[in-house]
C-alpha cells in the first residue's frame, strides 16, 4: 500500500516510570500546542510499580514553530517524570544505509518498497563488501560502495564504511550482511542498526542452516529482526515469522521458502522502525502496530 504523506504530521514516544497522571499531563500538554491526536497507543508493564511506554501520532498547525515549542516543554515534563522521549515529523524523511553481501532478496525487498512509496525513508548509499549487486543497486539511483574485507583488512574497512556513514544516515539494514560488526562500530548507532537471520525450530547455527535443517526433517522455518548489539544475535526483537514445510521440500526449496520469509519479516521490522512505532526497553521491544 502507497502511503500518503502529511508534512504536518509528527509521532512521540514516551517511556518512563509508571506515574499516575502521565496521559492526563501528555494530553493536556499536547492540547496547549494545539495538536490534534489521530493515533494513540500505550502500554504499562504494572499498574503500580512498572514502566509506561506511550506513542501518539498528530497533526501540528504552524508546524516549524509547534514543533519546536512542543520540544522545549517535552524537555521541561521530562525531568518531572524521569521520562525518555522522542520526537519527529513527516516534513524531514529518515536516513537509511543498507548493508549487503552477496544475496539480494532482502536488499531488493527494501529498495521495491522505498521505490514504491511504502517505505518512507532515504537510501543515500548501500555498502557491501562484494562487488555483485553493484550494478542492479546504481540502476535505482543509488550509491554503491564496495569495501572488500579480509581478516587483516576488517578494522580499516569499518573506519572506510563510518566516514562515508558519518552525517549522512539515521540507522542501517543489514540485509544478509555477513559480516560481525564491532563493538566500536556499534556504539556509533545504538539500536538503530537491524539485522535479519533465519530462526529455525529447532534452531541450526553456523554454516549451511537449510542443510542442516533439510537432514534434521524440520516442519517450521523462519526469520527474526532484531536491533544489533555487542551479543551476537541477541539483540531485542522486533519481529518475527515461521512458515511450515514438509518431507516434500527439498534443500533449494527451502532456501526458497526461507528467503520469502526474511524479506517480509525484515521489511516489516525495518519499516516499523522507520514510522517510530518501537521502542526498546532493556533487551527487548514494544512495538505498536
Amino acid at each position: 500500500m502507497i502511503k500518503e504523506v502529511n508534512v504536518n504530521r509528527a509521532k512521540l514516544l514516551i517511556s518512563c516510570p509508571e506515574k499516575p497522571g502521565i496521559i492526563s499531563v501528555v494530553s493536556n500538554l499536547l492540547l496547549e500546542n494545539k495538536a490534534n491526536v489521530v493515533h494513540f497507543d500505550q502500554h504499562t508493564t504494572d499498574p503500580q510499580t512498572g514502566m509506561f511506554f506511550m506513542r501518539i501520532e498528530f497533526d501540528l498547525n504552524d508546524f516549524d514553530v509547534s514543533y519546536a515549542k512542543l520540544e522545549e516543554d517535552l524537555h521541561m515534563l521530562a525531568q518531572d517524570y524521569s521520562m525518555d522521549w522522542s520526537l519527529s515529523g513527516n516534513k524531514k524523511r529518515k536516513r537509511m544505509a543498507i548493508f549487503v553481501s552477496k544475496m539480494d532478496h532482502c536488499l531488493m525487498e527494501l529498495i521495491w518498497r522505498w521505490k514504491s512509496n511504502e517505505l518512507l525513508v532515504e537510501i543515500p548509499m548501500v555498502i557491501s563488501n562484494h562487488p555483485d549487486l553493484k550494478e542492479v543497486v546504481e540502476s535505482y539511483g543509488i550509491p554503491y560502495y564496495h569495501i572488500p574485507i579480509t581478516h587483516e583488512t576488517k578494522q580499516q574497512a569499518e573506519q572506510k564504511a563510518l566516514e562515508l556513514l558519518k552525517g549522512k544516515v539515521d540507522s542501517i539494514a543489514l540485509a544478509r550482511y555477513m559480516q560481525i560488526l564491532s563493538p566500536k562500530f556499534i556504539s556509533q548507532f545504538p539500536n538503530q542498526i537491524i539485522n535479519i537471520h533465519h530462526s529455525f525450530l529447532p534452531a541450526f547455527v553456523g554454516a549451511n542452516p537449510y542443510a542442516r535443517a533439510y537432514n534434521r526433517g524440520v516442519k517450521l522455518i523462519g526469520a527474526t529482526a532484531h536491533y544489533v548489539t555487542n551479543d551476537l544475535d541477541e539483540g531485542p526483537i522486533i519481529q518475527q515469522d515461521v512458515k511450515r514445510v514438509n518431507h516434500r521440500h527439498t534443500i533449494e526449496e527451502l532456501k526458497v521458502a526461507g528467503s520469502h520469509v526474511e524479506r517480509q519479516v525484515f521489511a516489516e521490522a525495518v519499516s516499523w522502525h522507520i514510522e517510530d512505532k518501537v521502542i526498546v526497553h532493556g533487551n527487548k521491544t514494544i512495538v505498536f502496530d
